[in-house]
Parts: structure tokens; C-alpha cells; sequence
């Protein structure tokens, strides 16, 4: 291995960042300030039109009948176990390899979360791991649609049908994405989407959204999202205040305009990448990220798996040439402080610990050109001490 910097390639390449918001949203301005426009004319800031409009959008975007807006992922997937009344003494089944989030809005209502191991290659939730952890406590599911391919979901369905348990997606990071032609979110009860803005469909601020096929589920989580009140002033439950504001949901709707091609990008990025560290032999170093047959992989995040412990050292030599890296995630949930009182009910999460110090996320946004990944690839070939030339566009591997 060597830290020495490969330095520009041809195309003057110096740096890379992780993600660049600012690339993707500059072509749109001038639509963005016209929709801002709008709205502030209007004066409707909560509940506005386009809020409907960005329900609708992505309700039918997510093969869903209906979309309810709220404030962020995270209240989405609180008020989805709102909806299902989970409380004290529940049990909601999910990933410990995730984001805060998903486990944080079970344990705010006083139920438990219980920790699942992954699959090693797809990051998501083992379906053959879940049998095991169902008990009589058990209320719900939650898988969680990582770096933004589907988890598993034709097993997960069978086993909660087994059991009768609701499933609640965790999509905060895969709209679009495909399970055996469904679409994240729309494979269950209810799906959760995220507008952080580092996701797909990134807003400016927070935002969510719930989509849901159950048009009961749907009045319901509308009703929780605003104080439980129907009509204005009268409260028929203790709700939350988790509104979608207008000005978002008008930045949302231009933006959702162009998420097929953003996506189809993000797609050729990861191929590109693919082909890239295979040239020149670094698929054989690195583990790199695969998409399951039978999915449609949106790629929020291309996550590679450094082997041996060499992790830090390659960010390190990354950071150095001016290259954007994240470790999503660094800390299992199971292993957080906040839920230090679960550790003796834990199941074994070997998968989880494993992958939690060796993944890698490189940059995939959709602007990112082939002169930046190539200087991505070549700077991680570097390296590993791997003279790597990559000015020819990659040919694939021949069967």
C-alpha cells in the first residue's frame, strides 16, 4: 500500500466530493424560485397545493394509492408506529445496521426494538434470520431498503403473513427502486421516504413522506401527522406536529420531474465504477456492492467493503487526494450507548459488526462525471500499488 498522491489525470481531475448539491440543483433554479414564487404569492405555507401534488407524485411513484406528507423520514416511520399503536412491552423486528431512525421511533413509544442481522452482500435485513426472532411481543417489521436496493421483500411478506404482522418500509433512501417489479414502499402496509437532503430526492431542508395502499391506515397517519385534530380544534388522539410545508413540496415537484433520468445516471455510475475496478483488478481487493437479481438498485449510496482492516487507512489516503468518503454506518444500533440496556437480550449480529468495520461509501451522485471516477478509481489503485490506466472507457470482462 502507498499514500503517495496519483495527481490530476488527464482530464485536470483534482478533487471529488462525496455528494455536490449544488451541482444537481443549479440547472434548476430558475424553475425553484418560480415555484417559490407561487407559493409565496399564495401565502398557503402548510397544506398548499403543491404538498397535495408532491402525495400524489409519489404515492403513484411508489405503486401506492395514497401519500401522506409529514416533516421528516424519521416522523414518517414514528408516526407509521403511531398508526400501529405500538407501546410498551412491543416488539418491532429490524436491522441493527441502519440509521438511527428506524430504531429511535420504537423506542421514543416505549416498545423494543430487536435487532436482526443482514445479508453480507445486500447490507439488508436476512428474511432467514427473522423466524428466529419472532416472539408473542412481536408487533411489526420494519426492513429497511438500504443504500437504495430493496431488501428481500417476497420472504419478509410470507413470514408476516405467517404471523400477521405489518411491515413498515424504510425507504428513506430507495424511491424508485424495484423489488420483483414492485416499488419501495409500495410492497406493504406503509413505506418511508426521506427528503434529507442527501437522498435521491433531496430537498432543501427536512420532509417526508408516507406512502400506504390502506386508505384506513392513510386517514389515520393524516390524522396523527396534525395534532389528531378533526375537525380544527377537536382532538379525537394525542397526535404530533409533523407537517410537509408548502415551500419544500414546490421544490420536491420540480425536482421529482427529473428523478428517472437522476436515477438511470446514478445507475450508470455504479456500472461505470464496476467496470472501472475490475480493469484494472481492484474487484479482486475490494469487495464491491452487487445488485440482487430481481431488484432495481437506485444506488443513493455505492458502498464498497475494505477487507483486512484497511478501511481507515484508504479514507485517510482519499481525504489526502481531496476525494469525499462516508462510513454509513460506523456504529451498529445494537452497539450504541442509548440501547446499551438490550445487550444481554442481543441475538448474534456477526454480519453486522463485520460490515460496520469495512464498508466504504464512494461518491455516486448523478452529475459525477467518468474523468471524476476514473481519478476515484486510479487514486484507490494508487493505493493499493496498482498502476492503473483507465483513459480508454472500460470493456467489460469477457464469461
Amino acid at each position: 500500500m502507498t499514500t503517495a498522491k496519483p495527481g490530476p489525470n488527464s482530464a485536470g481531475v483534482t478533487h471529488v466530493p462525496l455528494l455536490d448539491i449544488g451541482r444537481g440543483n443549479a440547472p434548476l433554479k430558475e424553475e425553484f424560485m418560480a415555484a417559490f414564487e407561487t407559493v409565496v404569492d399564495s401565502g398557503r405555507f402548510l397544506f398548499g397545493p403543491d404538498v397535495f401534488e408532491l402525495e400524489e407524485t409519489c404515492a403513484a411513484a411508489s405503486h401506492a394509492k395514497f401519500g401522506i406528507g409529514c416533516a421528516s423520514g424519521s416522523d414518517a416511520l414514528l408516526l407509521a408506529m403511531m398508526a400501529l399503536e405500538i407501546g410498551p412491552g412491543d416488539e418491532v423486528l429490524m436491522p441493527s445496521f441502519t440509521f438511527f431512525a428506524t430504531a429511535s421511533c420504537v423506542w421514543r413509544l416505549g416498545a423494543k426494538p430487536v435487532f436482526v442481522d443482514i445479508e453480507p452482500n445486500s447490507f439488508n435485513i436476512d428474511p432467514s434470520r427473522i423466524q428466529e426472532q419472532i416472539t408473542p411481543n412481536t408487533k411489526a417489521i420494519i426492513p429497511v431498503h438500504l443504500f437504495g436496493q430493496c431488501a428481500n421483500m417476497t420472504e419478509i411478506n410470507k413470514i408476516a403473513q405467517m404471523h400477521n404482522l405489518p411491515v413498515i418500509e424504510d425507504a428513506a433512501q430507495a424511491i424508485l427502486a424495484e423489488h420483483n417489479g414492485q416499488r419501495a414502499g409500495g410492497m406493504s402496509l406503509a413505506g418511508c421516504i426521506s427528503f434529507y437532503p442527501t437522498k435521491n430526492l433531496g430537498g432543501m431542508g427536512d420532509g417526508g413522506m408516507l406512502v400506504t395502499n390502506d386508505e384506513e391506515f392513510a386517514a389515520k397517519l393524516k390524522l396523527l401527522r396534525g395534532h389528531g385534530m378533526e375537525p380544527r380544534y377537536y382532538h379525537q388522539v394525542v397526535g404530533i406536529n409533523s407537517r410537509l410545508d408548502t415551500l419544500q413540496a414546490a421544490a420536491l415537484n420540480v425536482k421529482m420531474k427529473h428523478m428517472a433520468t437522476w436515477t438511470s445516471m446514478r445507475r450508470q455510475n455504479a456500472k461505470r465504477y464496476t467496470q472501472y475496478f475490475a480493469q484494472c483488478g481492484l474487484d479482486l481487493v475490494l469487495n464491491l456492492p452487487t445488485e440482487d437479481a430481481g431488484n432495481h438498485h437506485v444506488w443513493n449510496q455505492y458502498t464498497v467493503r475494505v477487507p483486512r482492516g484497511g478501511r481507515d487507512q484508504l479514507r485517510k489516503h482519499l481525504a489526502d487526494n481531496k476525494i469525499g468518503s462516508e462510513i454509513y454506518y460506523p456504529v451498529p444500533l445494537h452497539q450504541q450507548q442509548c440501547f446499551a440496556a438490550l445487550k444481554e437480550e442481543l441475538a448474534p449480529l456477526p454480519e453486522t459488526e463485520k460490515a460496520a468495520e469495512e464498508v466504504l461509501a464512494l461518491p455516486i451522485f448523478p452529475e459525477l462525471t467518468d474523468a471524476e471516477q476514473r481519478f476515484v478509481v486510479s487514486s484507490i489503485a494508487h493505493f493499493y500499488g496498482i498502476e492503473a490506466n483507465l483513459e480508454e472507457a472500460p470493456r467489460r470482462k469477457s464469461a
